[in-house]
C-alpha cells in the first residue's frame, strides 16, 4: 500500500467532527494529527490480513472498507469516520477477521504504542476501544504470539493484494515493462488459454534484458520463466515462504486448483511477520558449509522458547519447530550433493517417527530412511548413496539431531533400499506381526517425504494402506503392542511417579503421555486407511471415516494438547536454567490446577485404551 510521509489536509477536519477524536481540545487534536500515517489503497487491496488486525488501528478517511471471516463468509462494511483493528475491534474477530478495500480509499493508521499512550493521556478516550490492552498487559504486537503462528494458520489467498495481472506470452518486451510500470508491479504471469505458461518479474528485466542488451521487442517469453513453481490457495503462508526460500524464489503464482487466483511475494509474507521462525528458517538455505548450519541450529532451543513464552499451541510448535529441521536436512541434502555429485538414480529423502509427524521439539533425535528407485544397482550405485546418507546423517548429529540408538537412519544399509524392496519390508511386517515387526512398523508408518521423487514414497503408501486397512490379525496385533505404553495411573486415579533410575519422583512426559495417543492415534489410521501422519490430524481423519467417534477424537486431541505444551515448557525452563531438555517432569513444576488436568488427560488415554482392547479382543471385524 502507497504510503504518504505527510497526512492529508483532510485528516484535521475528520478529526474535529469525528464523535470519538472530537473529544478532544483543539490543542490534543493538533499534537495528535502528525502520528497518524496516512495510506490510500485501491479497490480489493487487503489492507490487514488475518492476523492483523491486532498491529494497529485505521481511521477510514474516504472510501470504503469491509471487515470479512473469508472461513466464515462473514462480513461487516464500513465507511468514513469509522475505526477498526487493534482496540476498536472485538477481541474475539482480532485473529480471524481481515480488512479489504471495497473501493479506493484513504485510512490514517496509529501504531499501538501510540494509541495506548493516547488512552493513558486522554482517559476519556479509553472506553471507546474496548479490546485495547491494559498498561499491565503485554504489548499486543511482541506478546500476542509469535508472528510465525499466523503464517502456520493463515492461508496464503487471504494475503492476495490484488487480481492477478495477465498477459499473453507474446506480447512484447516493452509492453510488459510499461505495464508493470503503470501498475507499479514486480511481476506479471503469461496465460495462454485459462493455462499458466510463465511468469516474468522485474529482475527478469534487469538480468535478462537490460544487463545483455535483448532486443525489447521480442516476446516476453523469451525471458520468461516457464511453468513457474506454484503455491496453493489454501497452503499456510509459513509453507510458502519456506518453499521460497529454499529455492531462493521471491514472486511465486497462487492457484485454487488451475485456476489463478493472484501472485504472493516475500515481502507480502515478510512485512509484517518478520519473527525468529522465519529468518531462522531462511538463514539455513543461505548456509554453504556444515559449521553454518551448527551455529544455526544451535537457535533451535531458543525458538522453542520464545514460542512456549509466546502461548503458542503443541500443535503449531511442532510443526514450526519440526519445519526448521527440515531445512536443516534439505540444505545437508543440498551440500552432499554439491560435494558428492548428483545423484545417479532417483530417490526420496523421508522422515520417520516424530519429524513425519510434525511433532518434534528441541530435543530429537533422528529417524530417516531412503527409498530409491527401483533402478538402483548396488555394484553401480551403492558407494555414492552410502557416501550421501553418511554425509547428511552426520550432519543432522553435528546439528544436534543424535543418531538414532536403534540406528534406523538412512546411513545403515537395511534402511537405504530400492523401492521394491521397502513393499517386502510392509508386506512381511503386517503378515508376520511379530514384536520387531510391530516396532518397525510403529516406526516406518509414520513417514513423510523431505526431498526427492515423492512418489516412491506415496506409491508406497498406498500400496501398504490397502494391505492394512480391515487386516484383524495385523491390527490387533497392533493394538496389543499400542497398550505397551500406559498413563501413569494408580488404580484409585492417582498419578505414579517414576520410583528408582535417572529420573525418580517424575513422569515421563513422552513416553507414558504422547506415545499412547500416537499409538492410539496410528492404530485408527491404519483400520481406517488413512495416509496422513501428524497424529492431531489422524484423530480428525479418523473420526470422519467413522474409526473412532468424534467425541474421543476431541478428547484425545485436547490430552495430546495439554500434554504437548506441558512438555514444550518443561524444555523452555531447562533451557532456561541451562540444561539439557528432556521429557521428565516432576509434578512439583506444576500447579493444582495443571494436576487436575493431566490426570483427566491421562484418564482419557486410559479408557480410550480400554476401549480399543476390548474392541480388537471381542473380533469387531
Amino acid at each position: 500500500m502507497p504510503r504518504d510521509q505527510k497526512p492529508t489536509d483532510s485528516l484535521a477536519s475528520v478529526l474535529a467532527h469525528h464523535r470519538i477524536w472530537g473529544l478532544l481540545s483543539a490543542s490534543a487534536r493538533q499534537a495528535l494529527e502528525p502520528l497518524f500515517e496516512c495510506a490510500h489503497a485501491q479497490a480489493a487491496d487487503i489492507v490487514l490480513a488475518q492476523g492483523q488486525l491486532p498491529t494497529r488501528m485505521g481511521l477510514i478517511l474516504s472510501g470504503e472498507v469491509s471487515l470479512l471471516d473469508p472461513d466464515l463468509g462473514l462480513k461487516v462494511r464500513l465507511h468514513p469516520g469509522e475505526m477498526f483493528g487493534l482496540g476498536a475491534t472485538p477481541l474475539r474477530q482480532l485473529t480471524t477477521w481481515q480488512a479489504k478495500a471495497n473501493s479506493a480509499c484513504e485510512i490514517a493508521w496509529l501504531p499501538p504504542e501510540t494509541l495506548a499512550t493516547l488512552c493513558q493521556q486522554h482517559h476519556e478516550l479509553a472506553y471507546f476501544f474496548p479490546s485495547l490492552p491494559t498498561a499491565s498487559q503485554a504489548s499486543p504486537v511482541g506478546n500476542a504470539g509469535d508472528e510465525s503462528l499466523n503464517l502456520l494458520s493463515t492461508p496464503i489467498r487471504t494475503l492476495i493484494k490484488r487480481p492477478p495481472i495477465t498477459l499473453a506470452p507474446h506480447t512484447s518486451i516493452q509492453d510488459v515493462a510499461v505495464l508493470m510500470r503503470d501498475l507499479r508491479v514486480s511481476s506479471v504471469l503469461l496465460v495462454e488459454q485459462d493455462h499458466l505458461f510463465g511468469l516474468v518479474t522485474d529482475r527478469d528485466l534487469r538480468n535478462r534484458v537490460v544487463a545483455l542488451g535483448m532486443d525489447i521487442s521480442r516476446p516476453v517469453s523469451d525471458i520468461a520463466t516457464l511453468a513457474p513453481m506454484t503455491v496453493s490457495a489454501n497452503s499456510p503462508a509459513f509453507e510458502a515462504l519456506l518453499l521460497m526460500a529454499r529455492h531462493n524464489i521471491h514472486h511465486m503464482p497462487v492457484m485454487d486448483g488451475q485456476h489463478i487466483l493472484g501472485m504472493i511475494t516475500t515481502t507480502d509474507l515478510t512485512e509484517q511477520h518478520s519473527t525468529s521462525a522465519v529468518y531462522l528458517a531462511s538463514d539455513i538455505y543461505k548456509q554453504t558449509t556444515l559449521d553454518g548450519l551448527k551455529q544455526i541450529s544451535g537457535r533451535i532451543k531458543q525458538l522453542q522458547q520464545h514460542l512456549a513464552a509466546a502461548d503458542a499451541s503443541a500443535y503449531s510448535t511442532g510443526h514450526i519447530i519440526t519445519s526448521i529441521t527440515d531445512a536443516i536436512t534439505i540444505r545437508l541434502i543440498q551440500l552432499a550433493e554439491a560435494t558428492l555429485g548428483p545423484a545417479p538414480v532417483d530417490y526420496v529423502w523421508v522422515a520417520a517417527g516424530s519429524q513425519a509427524r510434525n511433532e518434534q521439539t528441541a530435543k530429537s533425535d533422528q529417524d530417516n530412511c531412503l527409498v530409491l528407485d527401483d533402478a538402483f544397482e548396488e555394484a553401480q550405485h551403492g558407494d555414492y548413496f552410502k557416501a550421501f546418507t553418511q554425509f547428511v546423517c552426520d550432519g543432522l548429529a553435528e546439528c544436534g539431531y543424535i543418531h538414532c540408538p536403534g540406528e534406523m537412519m538412512a546411513m545403515t544399509d537395511q534402511w537405504r533400499q530400492p523401492r521394491r524392496v521397502w513393499a517386502d519390508y510392509f508386506h512381511k511386517w503386517v503378515d508376520s506381526p511379530k514384536p520387531k515387526s510391530l516396532m518397525l512398523t510403529c516406526v516406518f508408518f509414520d513417514l513423510r517425504a523431505i526431498h526427492g521423487k515423492a512418489e516412491l514414497l506415496e506409491s508406497l503408501r498406498q500400496q501398504v494402506v490397502q494391505h492394512t486397512k480391515g487386516n484383524s490379525l495385523f491390527l490387533a496385533h497392533m493394538v496389543s503392542n499400542a497398550l505397551k505404553h500406559r498413563p501413569p495411573l494408580g488404580m484409585f486415579g492417582q498419578i505414579t511417579l517414576i520410583k528408582g533410575g535417572d529420573n525418580p519422583h517424575t513422569i515421563d512426559l513422552k513416553h507414558t503421555g504422547i506415545v499412547p495417543i500416537v499409538d492410539l492415534a496410528r492404530v485408527y489410521a491404519l483400520a481406517a486407511g488413512v495416509t496422513v501422519a501428524n497424529t492431531h490430524d489422524r484423530l480428525e481423519v479418523s473420526s470422519q471415516a467413522g474409526e473412532v467417534s468424534a467425541q474421543a477424537a476431541r478428547d484425545l486431541r485436547d490430552a495430546l494438547e495439554f500434554l504437548g505444551k506441558l512438555r514444550i515448557a518443561h524444555q523452555s525452563r531447562q533451557t532456561t536454567q541451562h540444561k539439557a531438555p528432556d521429557n521428565f517432569l516432576a509434578l512439583e513444576e506444576l500447579s493444582n490446577f495443571e494436576r487436575s488436568h493431566l490426570k483427566e488427560a491421562f484418564s482419557v488415554v486410559q479408557t480410550l485404551q480400554g476401549v480399543l482392547q476390548q474392541r480388537y479382543s471381542g473380533g469387531r471385524f
